[in-house]
Formats: structure tokens, C-alpha cells, sequence
């Protein structure tokens, strides 16, 4: 539900006024699939609102979340909705580019909903192209990034359009990665799938896939829909 700047969850609001991106499907999607139950550090890059990592939060009782933005605007949503939610002390926001930061410890989950327009038209105002736009961080440089902080068994959950699979599958092996488990996102049944949700581990295994239709009909959540997101979502 939103209402004057915030969209409101059954556990936490989020702020969303300066922010370049808001709230949308994909980013409760990935937070709401990953699976992030028995981590206990998980990094959330370029968390804009912070919705993932607050997500996170509310899943995992027990983890340490820190979540990164690049954006100014962002980054100042995001340390005010983490303040102001139920899990304000295990909430860490670092305003910084993540390819220039170095951290002292190793994630058990690095997660990410990361900006894809790399052969779309730049968004125009400078906060989008930062938010949404690969000239900040391309996949490459997300992947290549990630796999150095990444624990042992750590995972790696990111949420990309389909037409980006073949390259994020030759990026991953490149760096020791491996996709493990996949799920195609559709809009409704007849619709091509245009998102994937992905997770990336060290161990080469047998991929495991699956299927989210998220409408029957316009406003008319599927099922499956409807059990992923019921925890989070104020109407489901």
C-alpha cells in the first residue's frame, strides 16, 4: 500500500520520495525467493530504498545485513526506513560504489536486484542512470566483485531479464560460479517471461528450475504469487 511517499509492508514502511527507483515487483521478488534462512552476513548491493535487505531482515532473525548504495538520495531512504523498522540494529547502510570498496569478512549471501538498461536508452536524470544503468556497475563487474567476498558455501541471488542468461552463465564460470537454481518470471500465463531469478554458488550441481506467474488476470494474483509474497504484501 502506498500512501504520500511510502509504500507500506505488513512489518516495516518504506520512505520512497527522493529515491530515483521505487518499489516494484522485481525487487520483492527476489527477497521474497532467495533463499537466505540460514545465512548470517548478507550484503544487499545497491539496495536503493533498502526494501531487499529489510526483507532480509525480516526473514532471517538472526543475520547481519549490510546494504550498499551509490546513490545520495538512496542511501538516505534507505538509513532512514532501516532506523525505522524492527531490525534497526542488525541494519548496516555504507554509501559508497561498491567496486571501490573492501570489506574485512566474507557473505554467506550476496544478493542484488542490479541495474540492466546496458543496451536500453540512458534514463535522463543522473539518479536513474545510477540507480538503473550499467554505466555505474555492469554485471561483470558485479559478479567479479561479489565472488571475492563471497564465503565458502556462500550464494549469490540476483534477479535479471531473461535475454541477459547466456551472458550471466559466462560471466559466473569465469569467476568459479555456478548457476544452481533458476526461476522464469512471467507476467501472466500467455506472456513471454521477461525477469529470471538466479542463484550462484561455488559447487557445480544440477540446476534446479521453476515458474512464477504473477497475474491470472489484471489485479488477480496467482497462487503461487500469492504464497511467495503473502508475508509482505498488506493485501495477500
Amino acid at each position: 500500500m502506498r500512501h504520500s511517499g511510502y509504500f507500506k509492508f505488513k512489518q516495516f514502511e518504506v520512505k520512497q520520495t527522493k529515491s530515483a527507483m521505487k518499489i516494484g515487483t522485481d525487487g520483492v521478488l527476489l527477497g521474497a525467493w532467495a533463499d537466505i534462512e540460514k545465512a548470517k552476513q548478507i550484503l544487499d548491493v545497491g539496495t536503493g530504498t533498502g526494501l531487499i535487505a529489510l526483507m532480509c531482515a525480516q526473514r532471517n532473525p538472526k543475520a547481519q545485513i549490510t546494504a550498499i548504495e551509490i546513490e545520495p538520495f538512496a542511501a538516505e531512504e534507505a538509513a532512514f526506513n532501516f532506523r525505522n523498522s524492527p531490525w534497526a540494529d542488525r541494519l548496516n547502510l555504507i554509501q559508497k560504489d561498491f567496486k571501490q570498496i573492501v570489506f574485512d569478512q566474507k557473505f554467506d549471501v550476496i544478493i542484488s536486484n542490479p541495474p540492466y538498461f546496458s543496451q536500453a536508452v540512458q534514463p535522463n536524470k543522473k539518479q536513474r542512470i545510477l540507480a538503473r544503468h550499467t554505466s555505474g556497475l555492469n554485471l561483470e563487474e558485479l559478479i567479479n566483485k561479489a565472488e571475492t567476498h563471497l564465503s565458502e558455501d556462500g550464494t549469490v541471488f540476483l534477479i535479471l531479464p531473461t535475454s541477459q542468461q547466456e551472458e550471466i552463465h559466462k560471466i559466473a564460470e569465469k569467476t568459479g560460479l555456478y548457476i544452481q537454481k533458476k526461476c522464469l518470471v512471467k507476467g501472466h500465463a500467455q506472456a513471454q517471461p521477461k525477469r529470471i531469478l538466479l542463484k550462484l554458488g561455488r559447487s557445480k550441481q544440477q540446476v534446479q528450475t521453476g515458474e512464477i506467474i504473477i497475474e491470472e488476470k489484471r489485479h488477480l494474483y496467482t497462487p503461487k504469487y500469492k504464497n511467495l509474497t503473502k508475508n509482505f504484501y498488506l493485501n495477500l
